[in-house]
């Protein structure tokens, strides 16, 4: 069983999940990142691939990738680090997010073999079209036992999230806004709303949600909602506050979201 199927299957509430971008704040700092996250406590680590145009991303999120191609970052060097990383990390599940352009630069089919070799145990792919992962991933997915992590946003419809739960595995990401990535301080109505709608459709994998988490009430309600929340560019802020002390960055982390 894939370790995300692991994680779900053993906690239904409350999961943590942390991004960062491989590279930053340092291109050797990833092994230190990921052990800090696992040694704390953290459910499950988004290791991020740097891009030079991340749409989805908001600033922070696109200045880390800035500095970690900067820095050297590469795929292959990301995948390696993780690699070796999997002999001391061997249970918590490890995703690759990135977008699309890197990932086909290096092959699609090679990387879906790296990735199983490396440990990775699932992908999100933010600007993959729903049809070409049908059409052209699925099948890859399935015979690397690679879950491919789908996003729904306030916009998408009712058939494309059942079609997305009914053909994906690992998880749904809910996207809490339209927006791009970023910190709030809560979370208004619509966005509420949306949540328990999501809910009410009684949808067979579990979600979590992301976009916005930035301390304890944000959390609470994206756990009340869901599986639990996804925290992204308040942890690189905490990176960038404590460059050299990746341990530190988590310890405030988790104090500010009440863990």
């Amino acid at each position: 069983m894939n370790r995300i199927q692991n994680l779900f299957g053993r906690k239904k509430s409350d999961i943590l999940s942390i991004y960062f971008t491989a590279g930053f704040p340092s291109l050797d700092s990833t092994v230190e990142i990921i052990d800090s996250l696992a040694s704390k406590g953290v459910d499950m680590i988004e290791v991020g691939v740097p891009f030079s145009d991340p749409m989805a991303d908001g600033p922070v999120i696109q200045n880390s990738s800035s500095v970690a191609l900067r820095n050297g970052m590469t795929l292959e060097l990301l995948l390696s680090q993780v690699e070796e990383d999997r002999r001391k990390q061997p249970d918590i599940p490890m995703v690759l997010m990135g977008y699309l352009n890197p990932m086909m630069q290096y092959g699609i089919s090679a990387l879906f073999k790296r990735c199983k070799e490396a440990g990775i145990d699932g992908l999100i792919i933010p600007d993959l079209p729903f049809a070409e992962y049908m059409s052209e991933y699925k099948a890859l997915c399935e015979t690397y036992d690679l879950p491919m992590i789908m996003l729904i946003t306030p916009e998408t419809s009712d058939e494309r999230i059942r079609l997305i739960d009914e053909n994906c595995d690992g998880f749904i990401y809910m996207v809490s806004s339209a927006s791009t990535t970023g910190t709030k301080d809560s979370f208004n109505e619509e966005q509420t709303s949306y949540f328990r709608h999501i809910d009410s459709l009684d949808l067979k994998h579990e979600r979590l949600i992301g976009f916005g988490i930035s301390n304890q009430s944000t959390f609470r309600e994206a756990c009340r909602y869901s599986s639990g929340a996804i925290v992204g560019s308040f942890f690189i802020k905490c990176l960038e506050a404590s460059p050299d002390n990746p341990e530190a960055a988590v310890d405030r982390l988790l104090t500010v979201l009440g863990r």
